[in-house]
């Protein structure tokens, strides 16, 4: 699923990577850079914690002509005014017109490093907002790719931007430094759900590997993040488990209020006579048929 993430058709996508101090998913989002300008594609970068040389480097040169990188890391606040483009400019509008000067046939690829810094500064609330909006610019953006980290915000903001993405790859390290693992939902507009768990590399050429099953690796070791199924009974001072033995006597026995057949049909089974209820008052009884309520005290 980590190739098809740049093959979808539908306009407006939106894609977030996950990463963490373990592991950075920049890479990753420069691969997919890197793929959209072979394609042909314009990519906007509004970069806000790398410089444009670290950023660029390992990238297509033949293709840079397309790639535009807003510079916001070396004034991302706006202090010096040495960038043009701050934090604070990040809204629908601004986005927008910073594109549009631009001109190219094709609809852009905005990419976000990072959204991690933008929601420090910003509401998160606010900032879904925007990101609602440019998916909805229409031509301006055919799709937008965020980096986020997972160790820097609360779940209910990483529940709230990863809600809003169409497609979230989280990325996470295996005991192995080449390979990582890429857990990936992506959400078609029809509603249908599809999730997918792969084990990649990244050359530094930026050519990406994709291993689906751990057993391929060979002699890689992988830290597959799942716990092994551990026994929550072997280690009682009392057993829970049945021999075969004591399996068949319990099934012998009968269980309570469950009638045999013998007991069913005796039940069933009419009398000679119908039974009826006889009660005849004793002396100590008193009943006052004109008051039958007369023993309470009311």
């Amino acid at each position: 699923m980590l190739s098809e993430v740049l093959q979808g058709t539908e306009p407006g996508g939106f894609v977030i990577i996950r990463d963490s101090v373990y592991y950075s998913g920049r890479p990753l989002l420069k691969y997919y850079i890197n793929c959209a300008l072979k394609r042909g594609e314009a990519v906007h970068v509004l970069g806000f914690e790398v410089p444009e040389h670290d950023f660029s480097a390992k990238l297509d040169s033949s293709c840079l002509n397309l790639f535009h990188f807003h510079n916001a890391y070396s004034d991302p606040l706006g202090w010096t005014r040495q960038s043009l483009f701050t934090v604070k400019h990040f809204s629908a509008t601004d986005i927008t017109k910073l594109l549009q000067e631009t001109q190219h046939a094709k609809a852009s690829v905005l990419v976000i490093d990072s959204l991690s810094f933008v929601v420090r500064h910003h509401d998160p609330v606010a900032v879904c907002q925007e990101l609602q909006k440019l998916r909805k610019a229409g031509s301006s953006v055919r799709m937008i790719f965020g980096l986020l980290h997972m160790d820097l915000h609360q779940q209910g903001v990483m529940g709230a931007l990863s809600h809003l993405a169409s497609t979230v790859i989280s990325v996470t390290p295996v005991n192995n430094a080449r390979y990582a693992v890429a857990n990936t939902t992506h959400r078609k507009k029809s509603g249908k759900v599809m999730q997918k768990e792969e084990f990649f590399s990244l050359t530094e050429d930026l050519t990406l590997s994709i291993e689906t099953k751990p057993n391929q690796f060979g002699n890689v070791q992988t830290d597959l993040h799942i716990e092994s199924e551990v026994d929550p009974v072997s280690n009682l001072t009392f057993n829970l488990r049945l021999s075969e033995v004591e399996r068949e006597a319990k099934e012998k026995v009968a269980l309570p209020f469950v009638f045999s057949e013998k007991k069913k049909s005796a039940l069933l089974r009419q009398g000679q006579g119908s039974g009826r209820v006889m009660y005849e008052p004793d002396a100590n009884d008193d009943f006052d048929e004109e008051d039958p309520d007369d023993d309470l005290d009311v």
